[in-house]
Order: C-alpha cells, then structure tokens, then sequence
C-alpha cells in the first residue's frame, strides 16, 4: 500500500510537497524510503524557503533517491544540484533513510531558520550560505546535536551568537561570517574541541577573543577580518593553535605587539595581519614560519630592519610589509628569491639603493614612499608593475623614457615646484575625458596595475596605485557601469569608478600655494540595492581618505552615507597647498566585505575629482617648456621672425574678412544664457562621418538629424537646420534658450550648437530608447517635425 501527502493544487503551489510511499515486494534499493517525520519536517522548511527541490532527486515523490544518494562531495555540491540533500538509507536493514546532509546555496532565499530542523536529528551538514535569511540564531540550533558542519555566512542574521552554539561539540567547520550580528564571541564556543575551520569575516561581533578559545587546538583556517576585536592578540594562538594552515587578522582594532608565540605556527601557509594600534612588532617570529607562500603584515607598527634571514622562507610567493617603521637597506637577497612574485614595501623608511639583480619571477615591486636614492638598476623594464614614487632616487632620460613622470613624483615633488602653473584641476577616475556641469574632466583610463603610477603629458597631476586583490583571479582596477545613478544631473559622471585593493593617491602637480576645495565624487555602483533582498547587496565598501596627509574621512561607506546603491555623493574639503603640490590619498585599511559580489572584491572606490582654488589665481595654466625646447628657442627665433612678419600681413587681411562673419555668428549667441558649449562644424563633420546616410536618424520639417560619436566617446544627435528650412536665426536662438533652460533627467539634454556662416546645428544627447509615447503605446507613429522621437526623449 503506497500513502501519500496530498498536495494543494497547482494555481496555489509555490513550494513541493514529498511523497512518501511504503509498498512491498520490491528490490532492496526501491524498499528504501525516507523517515516520514523528516518527509514532513522537508517539505515545512522548503515551505517556508520558497525552496524546490530539483529533479536528480525526489523522483517519484521520494526525496532519498537519485542523487540524494550519492556519497560523492563533488555530486553533492553540484550547482545543478540545489537545493541538495544526502541521505544514509543503511537503517533498518536498508529499508529506512535519514536526511544527513541539506545543502541551500547562493538562492537568495529569504525567512528565518525554522525550528522543523529539529525534525532533522541525523543531519550532520546544514549549509545556507549567500541567502537573504534574517532574524535571529534561535538557542535551539544547540540542540542539532551531530552536526560536524554549520555555515551560515552572507546573510543578514541579527542579535546575538548563541551560548547554546557551544553544544555543537562535533563541529569540524562553522562558518556564520558576512552578517549583522552584534555583542561578542560567547566564551561557551571554547567548547568546540573538534573545530578546524572557524570563518567569521565581516560577522558584526567585537570585544577580545576569550581565553576558552585556547582550547581549540585542531584550528586549521581561522579568517576573522573586518570585526571590532580589540585588546591584544591572544598568545595562547601561537602556543595552541599549532596546526593553523591560514590565519586572517585584518581590520580589526587590535593592540600591538604581536605576539612572539607566533614563531610555533610552522604549518602556516598563510598569514594575514593589518591595522594594528599601538604597540610595534618586529619580524623575529617569522624565521621559522618556511612554509609560507603569503605573507601580509600591513599597517601593524613593524619595526626594525629587514632581516636576511627572511630570504629563508623559499616558499614565499607573495610579501607584503608596507605601511610600517621598517629602516635600513633592502636586503640584495630579497629580491633573488625564486619563488617571490609580488613584493610591497612602500610606506616604509627604507634607504639606500634598490637591488642590482632581480630574479625573473619577480613582476610586482612597489618601493614607493621610503627614502631610497642612486640610480635605478637595469632590469627595471616597462613590462613590470613598478612603483617608485616618492623617494630620492637619480634619474637620468633613460629611466624617463621607461617611467615617465617618475622625476615629479620624488620626494620634493620638483616639477613646477616655487615656479607653479597651474590652481586647478578634474580628473575622470578610471574613465575618459568628460565635461559635467561646464568641468571639463581630464581622462584617467591609463591601465594601473597592482604597482603603478602615470603623470600627465602637461604635468598638472597624476595618480599612483598600489595593491593586489587577494584571491582573484581577475584583476581589475576599473569599476564599469551602465546603471543610471540617481541624485545627479550627470549620471554618465559614475560610469566608471577607479578601484583599489590598497592604496590609490591622486596628486595636483605645481599648484599655486593657496587654499583650496577638493571635491570628490563617488557611487556605489558594484553592490544591488537592499530592497532586491540579495545576498549579494550586503556587500559593504568601506576606506579611509587622506588629503595633505590628514585623514578627514575614516571608515568611509559610500552606499551609507549616500542613503543607499546606485546614488551620487560629493564630498568637499578646504585644505591648504603650501609646496605646490596636493596629495589625496584612499586607503583601504582592511575593513568591509572581502568577498562580495566576488571572491576579492574590496578597497577604495571613486568616479571624479576636482579641485578649484578659493583665491583668484595669478597663474597662466600653460604647461612649461622642456629644456629642450628652451636650447633651441634661439634657433627658432631666427628663422621664424621674418617669416611670421610676412605672413602677419596675410592673416590680418583674412582676420578683417573672416571678423565681419564670425560678428554675425557671435550675435547669435549673445542674447542665450548661460552661452551654450559651441562645437566646430569640422567637429561635428567627423562625429557624423561626414553626415553619412547611415547616421541618419530621420527628418523632420527643419532638417534632418545624425547620430553621431565625439573624440571623447560621447554618443550625440546632431540635428542639422536645412538651408532651405524657414527657420531663421531668431527661431534658432529661440530653440536653443527653451531647451536649455528646461533640464531633467527624463528629458534630451542639449550639449551645445554650432553657428558657422549659414550653417545651424543642435547638438543633443543621443538616447536609444525611442520616444515617449512609443513607450506608452507601442510602435504607432506620430508625425513629429522636431524629430525628438528618435533621439529617445
């Protein structure tokens, strides 16, 4: 006789219900079913997930059969397979199955944690990681007695861990980081003598880890970054945690030193320590740590020289000791070893000269900020990531043609410097030359690496790079977006974001001394908004910025402070040039998500800078003269003289004629204001490819419109006035103010105009999406003889 759970019917369903079947004479295999109860316990859960179970399992209405019987981890954890069950079907004679292990990843599923789990009681594997699960960690999970793993990470769990988590005696791995949990870690998780993976990043909690915690003794991976842990990191994790292959202690508020017990961690593979407060470290724990691929001490008051003995850890991929007190030379060793790939030792106090030799492996080098002099070596080649700046080295035109710029970025920061040009300039991070509100934005999309810098062709500023993203296999240091940021009238401004895993610096180069504002602009654009309920929106960015060597900003969330993702913000400081020079500085100090809406995905983030001076400057703005030029303006002179006073002659004639035209276009736009931008027809002639068919977008009654593309990257709407149109120059004038003087995001936006003898042109933003009362009625046509329709009002 087979008994099944009726289920409701189709038009209500959003959930499965299992069916249960007891029958006789059958093989042994088909004799097996799932304990009732837990059928029952299942399908409440999934109920209440808005889960559904997938149709390698279940078949038939049996949730122990398919794949849910598979022993294998890499059957178990296929994405096809999810949500996933296990069962153990050896009870009763293998007539009877228990649900071991339930597995609902990375779905976004919302609700809290039900307490029918504990109608699971054989389950020793509960995974619900990268959902939007809520609520509190109920006192009753305590009671799930032989669970062996619990993660929980990347949801949005509140309040308290529960005392009762220490119950879970068996636990190998938990895993509750990535969530909104607040108090401290309960002493009673000291209890979990069998735990070997502890992953609590980003989690919420705070204050020193407790002392009962020395008795996990079988800790192999312990990742705790982005908390407010404070007091002083515990010595009982050298002497007891002796079997840690991977240890992760970034942006928390830990004392200093670290401990000494650290040198028993010989099983270390991986070592992650930064933002430590007070109290210096030295590198003496680290002689017998050989095991070690990646070493990270960062912003932990190292001090000391490096030692020789560090060029010991053969092993060492990756070494990063920047943002300390190191003094002395760098050891020539260092930079032979075989297996080292990435080396970052800037913001250091390190001197003498760089290494001669480098071995081959050796591609990232980031030496910035110490006080390094003489030459620089020959194997410094364009095709590493270098980073040299601020120090006091020798260069000579050979190194300029490898590093250009690198001589305006030494420590006296010369260029231009007691003989300044310049009181302003914008920045377009990470994108193109761009014009917003009349600023004129300067292009920043040079590649930067994880050690670069570049400085403009006219010296005016630059900007430097420093960082690798840990555990990503893509790096990428441009945020880009087609999202239309909310809270500006010019969203394209956000489209693109320059990103940093570590240090990003900015820098205005020969300035006039005087005071002046920093304005910063920023949009989170890589997170989702709260409101979607995704995981993936609980990713929080969060850094430090830095201007003249002030930090005014600590802690900085954008998406925070902004009221929510996808919304412009602007922040504005005064500071003071005194040098000529202006550093701004983002720092990432170890804080927020490390992995969210990937693996390595973290650091400063910024879209556009622009500095403008709160004096009237008495500065020309020109770029200066190389020395080159300079030697050979006697030359020049000579010649030029007598050919320019021919040719005076000639352009004053075509001057007289040209004026009494250019007079006429000019009192067209006098009456207009603001003025509009102007574009040459030659401009806009090539925008359109010469007005070619192909652009054309339609025509109306006055002439017809192009599509067409700026040498800046803007997409535009050229609409071209017919000569034989009657609208005249009043009615231009006319078109021009109206559409000006009426701005909002729904609506086309007028870049500028051209007036060239009896050419009139409108420029327009080009939009793609049609017209409005395409949206609103489909495709019926409607004549429109200003053509705005097709420029997608």
């Amino acid at each position: 006789m087979c008994l099944r759970l009726k289920p409701p019917s189709s038009s209500t369903c959003f959930f499965f219900f299992f069916v249960v079947c007891f029958c006789c004479s059958k093989s042994s295999a088909q004799n097996a079913t799932t304990d009732p109860s837990e059928v029952r316990a299942l399908n409440s859960i999934f109920q209440q997930w808005d889960a559904q179970a997938v149709e390698t399992w279940n078949i038939s209405g049996e949730p122990c059969s398919g794949l849910a019987l598979s022993q294998s981890d890499s059957v178990f954890e296929d994405p096809a397979n999810n949500p996933a069950i296990r069962c153990d079907c050896t009870f009763n004679n293998n007539t009877l199955c228990h649900i071991t292990r339930l597995r609902v990843y990375a779905l976004d599923k919302r609700g809290a944690i039900p307490e029918e789990l504990l109608d699971l009681p054989f389950l020793t594997f509960l995974k619900i990681d990268q959902n939007f699960f809520s609520g509190t960690l109920p006192a009753f999970i305590g009671n799930m007695s032989r669970l062996e793993l619990l993660s929980i990470a990347h949801n949005d769990f509140t309040g308290p861990i529960p005392v009762e988590l220490g119950n879970l005696t068996r636990l190998t791995m938990l895993s509750f980081g990535v969530n909104s949990f607040s108090g401290t870690l309960p002493p009673e998780l000291g209890n979990l003598v069998n735990l070997e993976q502890l992953y609590i990043n980003s989690c919420g909690l705070g204050g020193e880890i407790p002392s009962t915690f020395a008795n996990l003794e079988k800790l192999q991976i312990v990742w705790a970054s982005d908390n407010n842990f404070t007091g002083k990191i515990p010595e009982f994790i050298g002497n007891n945690w002796t079997q840690l292959t991977s240890l992760r202690f970034e942006g928390n508020s830990f004392e200093g030193p670290i401990p000494s017990s650290f040198a028993n961690l010989t099983a270390l593979t991986s070592l992650r320590i930064g933002g430590i407060y007070n109290g210096s470290s030295s590198l003496d724990f680290v002689r017998n740590l050989k095991n070690l691929t990646d070493l990270v001490l960062r912003n932990v008051l190292l001090t000391g020289t490096l030692p020789s003995y560090i060029t010991e850890l053969q092993s060492l991929q990756k070494l990063d000791l920047s943002f300390n007190n190191l003094t002395g030379q760098i050891p020539s060793a260092l930079f032979n070893m075989n297996s080292l790939t990435d080396l970052f030792l800037g913001n250091n106090n390190l001197s003498g000269q760089i290494p001669s030799q480098k071995s081959e492996t050796l591609k990232t080098i980031d030496l910035s900020y110490n006080f390094l002099s003489g030459n620089l070596p020959s194997w410094v080649d364009s095709g590493l990531q270098l980073n040299f700046v601020a120090n006091n080295l020798t260069l000579n035109s050979s190194n300029l043609r490898l590093l250009p710029g690198l001589n305006c970025l030494q420590k006296s920061f010369p260029c231009n410097r007691n003989d300044p040009r310049y009181a302003n300039f914008s920045i377009k991070c990470g994108g193109p030359r761009m014009i917003s509100n009349g600023i004129i934005f300067e292009a920043e999309n040079t590649t930067l690496g994880a050690a670069a810098f570049n400085v403009t062709s006219a010296q005016n500023w630059a900007v430097s790079n420093v960082g690798l993203f840990a555990d990503r296999q893509n790096q990428q240091y441009v945020q880009n977006t087609l999202t239309q940021v909310r809270n500006t009238n010019t969203p394209e401004l956000y489209q693109t974001s320059r990103l940093s895993p570590g240090s990003l610096r900015y820098y205005g180069l020969g300035l006039e001394n005087g005071l002046y504002t920093v304005n910063m602009f920023f949009a989170e654009t890589a997170f989702p908004d709260r409101s979607t309920q995704s995981w993936k929106s609980l990713g929080r960015r969060v850094f430090d910025v830095y201007i003249q060597g002030t930090r005014w900003l600590r802690d900085f969330d954008i998406s925070k402070e902004a009221g929510g993702v996808e919304r412009a913000i602007t922040r504005n400081f005064t500071v003071n040039v005194t040098e000529n020079h202006l550093e701004i500085h983002l720092f990432w100090a170890g804080k927020g998500t490390c992995c969210t809406p990937e693996q390595g995905y973290y650091g400063p983030s910024i879209s556009a800078i622009n500095v403008v001076p709160n004096f009237t400057p008495t500065v020309s703005g020109i770029p200066p003269a190389t020395s080159k030029d300079k030697n050979q303006t006697g030359l020049i002179v000579g010649i030029t003289v007598p050919v320019v006073v021919v040719a005076l002659i000639f352009i004053f004639a075509i001057i007289y004629i040209k004026k009494r035209k250019d007079d006429d276009d000019e009192e067209v736009l006098i009456g207009i204001g603001p003025r509009p931008n102007t574009f040459s027809y030659s401009e806009l002639k090539a925008a359109t490819e010469d007005f070619s068919p192909s652009k054309k977008l339609g025509e109306g009654g006055f002439g017809p419109v192009y599509k067409g593309t700026l040498s800046d990257g803007r997409v535009i709407a050229v609409k071209q006035l017919s000569v034989a149109s009657h609208q005249g120059k009043n009615q231009f004038v006319t078109e021009i103010a109206t559409i000006s003087a009426v701005q909002h995001r729904n609506l086309v936006k007028l870049y500028g105009c051209c007036i060239e003898g009896n050419r009139r042109l409108l420029v327009y933003e080009y939009l793609k999406n049609k017209s409005l009362d395409q949206a609103l009625w489909g495709m019926r046509t409607f004549h429109n003889p200003f053509v705005l329709s097709t420029l997608g009002t």
